[in-house]
């Protein structure tokens, strides 16, 4: 026995606007992805000499240079590294906030660098960076 529905009958169909809806919400979404992701690159870079003028120091800054030959210097003064670590402690209880620049000379050993970065590290800084010339600046006569 065949009962009918007091409604009427409706084809079924697909409805595409919420497909649609959804196709350019993933199309908007990989594309905000793809912009916040970076790229890394590696570049060679020319380190500067430990020997830096005194226009390059700034007094909201810490400046560490090291030399060739593995002499470290603590805003121009040699230090040895636990005077280091002392004089970047008292820093340190003064203002957190303060970056620490490193500079070395071309031919420093990229240990002697670790052995200032780990100073810095152990002290608390969490701003440090190291001083690199720009690829396009000229360089000295000597």
């Amino acid at each position: 026995m065949k009962l009918h529905s007091p409604l009427p009958e409706r084809k079924t169909r697909l409805e595409i606007i919420p497909l649609i809806d959804v196709m350019f919400f993933l199309l908007a979404s990989f594309m905000m992805v793809s912009l916040t992701m970076t790229k890394q690159k590696t570049i060679k870079v020319d380190l500067p000499v430990a020997s830096a003028t005194q226009s390059d120091f700034k007094p909201d800054m810490i400046n560490l240079a090291v030399n060739a030959a593995g002499d470290v210097f603590y805003d121009k003064t040699a230090v040895t590294l636990p005077e280091l670590e002392r004089k970047l402690s008292e820093h340190f209880g003064k203002d957190r906030a303060t970056p620490v620049y490193i500079s070395a000379d071309v031919n420093t050993r990229y240990a002697d660098l670790v052995k200032v970065l780990d100073a810095a590290k152990r002290v608390g800084f969490t701003k440090v960076a190291f001083n690199v010339k720009p690829a396009n600046a000229a360089k000295p006569n000597p």
